[in-house]
């Protein structure tokens, strides 16, 4: 029997970009090549100017504006941005942001970009009656599957400090297009293969956890003289204790185990949505 397909459904903050410079703007700012994109969705990230990732987003393409997803960020800062930087020149024009529900196919084996998502308004009748015909993932098992695939939360992997090629979005980022926010930085990074961690799945196989210790540190071994890398998010589920790192490039290919003072042994994955140069 075939087993029954998984969606993925969330909500998230919305705002459309129109006017007859919104392709242009937006190509500015993001690291997708927003004038010649064929498709009528892309995936892109926002960067500070020193390329640490801001916010991944998602961009549909409408007839009269495109529309911006949050996926990852803090909407209010990005809409106070580009607001920013808009000339008086530019015809370009921001809505206020709005809910949107976003639904995708989703399995185990697969990149979470592999499978087109359909987006409602929340006011669409069809929303509920389409919703309810699929085999949607529970938050739990929703939460379980974004560390699967290394999916970054804001304030956890977007935590000022990492940029887009560490978390393995190097599919994300267009290195041939023209001036971007951060893209001097992307194009070093590129250029000289100079990532100094990666992001990576862990998995606690020790029994003995002390959730109240505070040390977010991966040690080489017990010892904790040597510090392999950060845990930056965890999610504990019935039957495991998981979540992702970013780990120092020199000790990937180390060992396979590493040590936490909270979550005891471990062992570290590559996710299937991670892309690294």
């Amino acid at each position: 029997m075939q087993e029954k397909k998984k969606f993925w459904l969330e909500k998230f903050d919305c705002f459309s970009v129109s006017g007859k410079d919104a392709r242009k703007f937006l190509n500015g700012i993001t690291t997708g090549n927003i004038l010649n994109s064929e498709n009528k969705i892309i995936k892109t990230c926002w960067l500070t100017p020193n390329g640490v990732l801001r916010s991944l987003i998602e961009i549909i393409f409408l007839e009269r504006s495109l529309e911006v997803i949050i996926l990852a960020g803090n909407t209010n800062e990005i809409i106070d941005y580009f607001n920013q930087i808009i000339f008086p020149a530019d015809d370009v024009l921001l809505s206020k942001p709005f809910w949107i529900n976003r639904i995708q196919e989703i399995d185990e084996s697969n990149s979470w970009r592999t499978y087109q998502p359909i987006f409602f308004k929340t006011e669409d009748e069809e929303f509920e009656i389409y919703k309810n015909k699929l085999n949607l993932l529970n938050p739990n098992d929703l939460k379980l599957w974004k560390i699967n695939q290394a999916i970054p939360s804001l304030e956890m992997e977007i935590n000022g400090k990492n940029n887009p090629l560490e978390l393995g979005f190097q599919d994300l980022i267009d290195f041939n297009k023209g001036c971007y926010l951060g893209q001097e930085t992307m194009s070093k990074i590129k250029n000289v293969s100079s990532l100094k961690q990666e992001i990576r799945i862990w998995k606690s196989i020790g029994s003995n956890l002390n959730l109240d210790l505070e040390d977010k540190n991966l040690y080489l071994n017990s010892a904790k003289d040597i510090s392999v890398g950060k845990i930056t998010s965890f999610f504990k589920s019935d039957c495991a204790i998981k979540g992702l790192a970013m780990i120092k490039r020199k000790y990937l290919e180390e060992e396979s185990y590493f040590f936490s003072e909270i979550f005891g042994k471990i062992i570290i994955n590559k996710s299937v949505g991670s892309i690294f140069l």
